[in-house]
C-alpha cells in the first residue's frame, strides 16, 4: 500500500465541518487515522475533531503538501489569491468543488491539481 511507503503529509482541509456526517469532517478524521498532519480551515469554528481550527488560509505558516477543497466554486473564487499564496504542492478538488477559474490560476502558478475524492484516495491507498 502506497500509504506506508510515502512520507506523511501536512494536509489542509478547506471548508472542514464539525458535523460528522459531512464529507469534510470524514476527511479530517480519515487523514488523522492515516497519521497525516491535518489543519482544518473554517472561519465559523474554533475546533474540529478535537483540534484547533484556523479561520483563514493566511493563518497557516507551515508548508502545505496537499490542500483538499470542500467549498463550492463561487466560494473558492473569493479565495484564489489566498490559495495561490499558500502554495500547496497539490490541490484536490473533491466532488462538487470544481472551479475552472481556480484550476486555471493553479496551472499558471505551477501548482499541481486534480479532480478526485480525498476519502476514496485514502481508502484505496492512492493518496
Amino acid at each position: 500500500m502506497a500509504e506506508t511507503t510515502s512520507p506523511l503529509q501536512h494536509v489542509v482541509v478547506l471548508g472542514a465541518s464539525p458535523k460528522t456526517e459531512r464529507y469534510s469532517n470524514q476527511a479530517v478524521r480519515l487523514l488523522k487515522e492515516h497519521h497525516h498532519r491535518v489543519t482544518a480551515v473554517n472561519p465559523a469554528f474554533d475546533q474540529i475533531e478535537g483540534q484547533a481550527c484556523v479561520h483563514h488560509l493566511a493563518d497557516i505558516q507551515q508548508p502545505v503538501d496537499t490542500l483538499s477543497l470542500y467549498r463550492n466554486a463561487s466560494q473558492l473564487s473569493e479565495q484564489i489569491n489566498d490559495i495561490i499564496s499558500l502554495n500547496p504542492k497539490r490541490v484536490i478538488f473533491n466532488p462538487g468543488t470544481e472551479s475552472w477559474e481556480l484550476q486555471q490560476a493553479l496551472t499558471q502558478a505551477g501548482i499541481s491539481w486534480q479532480e478526485s475524492c480525498t476519502l476514496v484516495m485514502l481508502r484505496s491507498g492512492h493518496f
